[in-house]
């Protein structure tokens, strides 16, 4: 396992860890992110989008569950799991068959853990304890990634 640890002092500096990890990925992969309300989630998913141009459609999936983007025949979806009971409600509405189609971005990912696969980017955001602005974020891989 590979675990990077960045400093963000910005919601830039989220966004463009972002782009950094958007342009080291195909047209697959996995990509949960963990961390408390505010804590820069959807910021990173932002600037992830924001490599193939579509940071202006940007929603929150929080209702809907997912949204779907697409960019140069690259699928990306944004998950927001946080309101499913576990990852039963996941399987009902067919989210393992996005896994195989496209760039997955999950907030609250580890709710439904026990069905992502192995080979999935584990992203970590902590707010700093003396600074509310900073956010550490720590990312554990498989692969190389930086």
């Amino acid at each position: 396992m590979k675990t990077y640890e960045f400093t963000s002092k910005s919601e830039n500096d989220t966004k463009n860890l972002a782009k950094k990890l958007a342009a080291k990925l195909q047209n697959t992969g996995i990509v949960v992110l963990t961390g408390d309300l505010g804590c820069g989630k959807t910021k990173f998913v932002e600037g992830f989008l924001s490599y193939y141009s579509l940071e202006d459609e940007i929603s929150s999936p929080t209702f809907t569950i997912v949204n779907e983007y697409i960019k140069n025949n690259i699928n990306i979806y944004h998950f927001d799991v946080y309101r499913l009971s576990d990852s039963s409600d996941f399987l009902a509405i067919g989210g393992e068959e996005y896994f195989e189609n496209g760039i997955c971005l999950i907030e609250w990912g580890e709710l439904i853990e026990d069905v992502l696969p192995n080979d999935y980017i584990h992203i970590y955001f902590d707010k700093d304890k003396e600074d509310e602005n900073i956010r550490l974020i720590k990312i554990e891989s498989k692969e190389d990634l930086f």
